[in-house]
């Protein structure tokens, strides 16, 4: 599934309850990190692991993903392994 910006994220999460959430921090409307933190402070959501996507690749970036509760942190351009890697992680930890 792909959203076009944070709320409609949001509203593909309620509607289908994903593995694995991927989010990229550059988003209209509602940005990934304000995103992700909505999902961490949701009770039926917070489980859910959440990828933050960027090209940013700075401490102060990787950090606030961690702040609003990110499991990784993956910087573009990621390779397919990199990828698959995360999804592998943290959708057996989901199942």
């Amino acid at each position: 599934m792909t959203a076009v910006d944070g709320f409609d994220a949001l509203a593909l999460i309620a509607d289908h309850h994903p593995d694995v959430i991927f989010v990229d921090i550059m988003m209209p409307r509602l940005d990934g990190y304000q995103t992700c933190a909505l999902i961490k402070h949701n009770e039926v959501y917070k489980n859910i692991p959440v990828i933050m996507l960027s090209s940013k690749d700075g401490l102060f970036d990787r950090a606030r993903g961690r702040i609003v509760g990110s499991e990784q942190y993956l910087t573009k351009p990621f390779t397919k392994d990199e990828l698959l890697g995360a999804i592998r992680r943290y959708a057996n930890k989901a199942a």
